[in-house]
């Protein structure tokens, strides 16, 4: 991609935006800064609940993150509305759930097309959903984690190369 080309603008959503699509922000980020191509991209992620906004990610979910070395301190929860339909390019939702919400709420079809799960990109099988580690214990964070790294790793791939 050429520098007279936009950045690609890409949002990460979850529920409540303290567990999952944080998360996936930070590791995405780092995946692109790994390839070096972080001025290739703009990116956010959000909740299509407004019950954390302005919030700090989960404790949890920041305790697991800086044990594998991610920073997510600066991470204030937003909420996804409909006019950010027209900010982001790629719309990733971290389950079957955020999907349906998300494309519920696109103004016009064509935004409902910009969202996909993101598991669509896990080189690993499995049901297409990110698990809300929520209300578990700190081996659901260490999953979730596990799964938005490879899944976000490949994403940062496919995307870095134009897919």
């Amino acid at each position: 991609m050429s520098d007279s080309y936009p950045p690609l603008r890409v949002a990460f959503v979850c529920l409540g935006n303290i567990c999952r699509s944080p998360l996936a922000e930070a590791l995405f980020r780092h995946h692109v800064e790994r390839l070096g191509a972080s001025e290739r991209f703009v990116v956010r992620s959000m909740g299509t609940g407004g019950w954390h906004v302005g919030d700090r990610a989960d404790a949890r979910t920041e305790a697991e993150a800086a044990r594998r070395g991610v920073d997510l301190s600066a991470h204030r929860g937003a909420q996804f509305t409909a006019d950010d339909f027209d900010r982001y390019d790629r719309i990733f939702a971290m389950d079957a759930a955020n999907l349906r919400d998300l494309r519920r709420l696109a103004p016009y079809e064509q935004h409902a097309d910009k969202v996909e799960r993101i598991r669509a990109y896990d080189p690993a099988p499995g049901d297409g959903d990110v698990p809300d580690p929520y209300y578990g214990g700190p081996d659901g964070f260490a999953h979730v984690h596990d799964l938005l790294d490879r899944t976000t790793a490949a994403l940062a791939e496919r995307l870095v190369s134009g897919g």
